[in-house]
């Protein structure tokens, strides 16, 4: 019978090694400090929290049944101030009109929304995590290249995340509060959700888009009558809306890598098109809905001069200046109204942090031993300080991160698609049931044994080369390539189908060499 989390973490043999003959007074030592341990993580689970990291969850411990949860998951993280800025990087930044912006806003989010949601229903049915499922196309050791990527991806979004949001926070003090006290409320919060981890992450999804639907509905309320009568625009250019494209692709995408770490827990029989219906469904109409408005209130703002002030408040864009100046004629409520679009950031920060806290195992194995919890703080010791010294160069840092984001995230998706419909299927037993070993053509057992994975290496050759052609397709503040210079950004397009073709062939001469998928 499987060990439940708690006897697992009570087991002195899940946490002391072997040592062979040492001195008594160090296995004391080390008993007693064990035991210390124990105590803690034993009373922490009493708590609810959660301190399973990258160990597969067995078949047996599949049981969450609440599976609208999934939905709620992806809205509420999504639903908050930072894809409103990401929305209004079209108008702001590329010079688009308001309908060109929606229009791209529209198409790459039906796009960019699909892989996410299909990786999602692997969880239930593996119960692996999605950097651990990675192992099966990249290797043992070749999947800490993505992990490292994955690594900083998700510090990026958090440090945006609390930028953003202590930006809105001190919006509403007339001075009196710093950008940096802001950042660090933000950042507290979030840590306390990703402490927690599933159960309380995914309760306070369930809620924490309530009070953000309210806020904005308000702002609608109070300044819908100027987005019919946005400012004159020029015309849309290839290069504007694929490089635009490019970063609604990044914001939107980069949740694949990280897609099936929060599925793991629910039944494996649940049918796959619900779970991926759900997940579609809540990433559409939160980042698609927010980036939409985003860049309707940016396309206006330069024309009403309360919101031109708000948003240059600081010397810098402040999307939370622009939020407050839209609440403002309700005056303190307005202010009420903007603390809490301000903590709408928490959900996307904690989320990502999760994911982070994973990656760390995968980066360093040894490390598996260590309760996912603790590499919360670890997270947050790192995001604090770099959000403080980037919050002032918003706007730079969100474009050019989201461009960069999306290039290796497509390629990532490129590789782990190849592997699943072309080689995993050669693994498949026809009618096997989900509870035996093999499942999908993935043998779970295999996770952590290095000389049953693929080497890796045809997977990183395929993350490599492709970028003797999309570096020259990029088109983006940081380099402008000669490709991209012409056609716009498609750096993107490239990565997704040279990576996939260049896997495909790689692999298929591993599989031929070693005999074996």
């Amino acid at each position: 019978m499987a060990q439940t989390d708690l006897e697992r973490y009570l087991d002195p043999s899940e946490l002391i090694p072997e040592k062979g003959e040492l001195a008594e007074n160090e296995a004391r030592s080390s008993s007693e400090s064990s035991s210390r341990w124990k105590r803690v993580t034993g009373k922490l689970l009493t708590w609810g929290v959660e301190t399973r990291g990258i160990q597969p969850v067995p078949f047996e411990e599949r049981t969450d049944e609440q599976f609208f949860k999934i939905f709620f998951l992806w809205f509420t993280t999504n639903f908050g101030i930072l894809s409103f800025s990401a929305g209004t990087l079209g108008p702001a930044v590329y010079s688009l009109s308001k309908g060109d912006s929606c229009l791209v806003i529209l198409f790459f989010n039906l796009l960019c929304c699909t892989p996410v949601a299909y990786f999602v229903t692997w969880g239930p049915k593996l119960g692996m995590r999605q950097m651990i499922q990675a192992r099966y196309s990249f290797g043992y050791y070749g999947v800490i290249v993505p992990s490292i990527l994955n690594l900083i991806g998700g510090f990026g979004f958090c440090i945006l995340g609390c930028i953003v949001g202590g930006q809105t926070l001190a919006s509403v003090t007339d001075g009196r509060m710093s950008w940096t006290v802001g950042i660090v409320i933000i950042t507290a919060i979030a840590l306390f959700l990703t402490f927690c981890g599933y159960n309380v992450l995914n309760w306070y999804d369930r809620l924490g888009w309530i009070p953000v639907l309210v806020c904005f509905l308000v702002a609608l309320g109070l300044g819908g009558k100027h987005l019919s009568t946005p400012a004159p625009a020029e015309p849309a250019t290839a290069a504007s809306v694929l490089s635009f494209g490019s970063v609604i692709a990044g914001f939107v995408i980069a949740w694949a890598p990280m897609a099936s770490d929060f599925t793991s827990y629910y039944r494996p029989d649940v049918a796959s098109w619900k779970m991926a219906l759900y997940s579609y469904t809540g990433l559409m109409l939160s980042n698609a809905g927010l980036q939409i408005l985003g860049a309707a209130v940016a396309s206006v703002a330069p024309l009403i001069p309360s919101w031109n002030d708000g948003w240059n408040l600081g010397g810098a864009s402040n999307v939370g200046g622009l939020l407050q100046a839209m609440l403002s004629p309700v005056g303190n409520f307005g202010k009420f109204l903007t603390v809490l679009l301000s903590l709408s950031v928490t959900a996307n920060i904690a989320t990502t942090m999760y994911s982070i806290c994973l990656n760390f195992q995968i980066l360093i194995p040894k490390l598996v031993v260590v309760p996912r919890y603790v590499f919360s703080l670890v997270a947050t010791a790192i995001v604090l300080p770099l959000a403080i010294v980037g919050s002032h160069r918003f706007y730079d840092t969100l474009e050019n991160f989201l461009a960069l984001v999306a290039y290796w995230v497509s390629e990532f998706v490129a590789i782990v698609l190849v592997e699943h419909f072309v080689y995993r299927r050669q693994n498949q037993t026809p009618d096997l049931d989900i509870s035996y070993s093999t499942t999908m053509g993935y043998n779970i057992t295999q996770w952590n044994r290095p000389s049953q994975l693929p080497t890796g290496i045809p997977a990183l050759a395929a993350l490599v080369l492709p970028y003797g052609l999309i570096t020259p397709s990029m088109n983006q503040v940081l380099f402008v390539g000669p490709i991209g210079e012409k056609t716009g950004d498609i750096g993107f397009e490239v990565a997704f189908f040279l990576c996939g073709l260049l896997y495909l062939i790689l692999r298929g001469l591993e599989v031929k060499w070693r005999g074996k998928v």
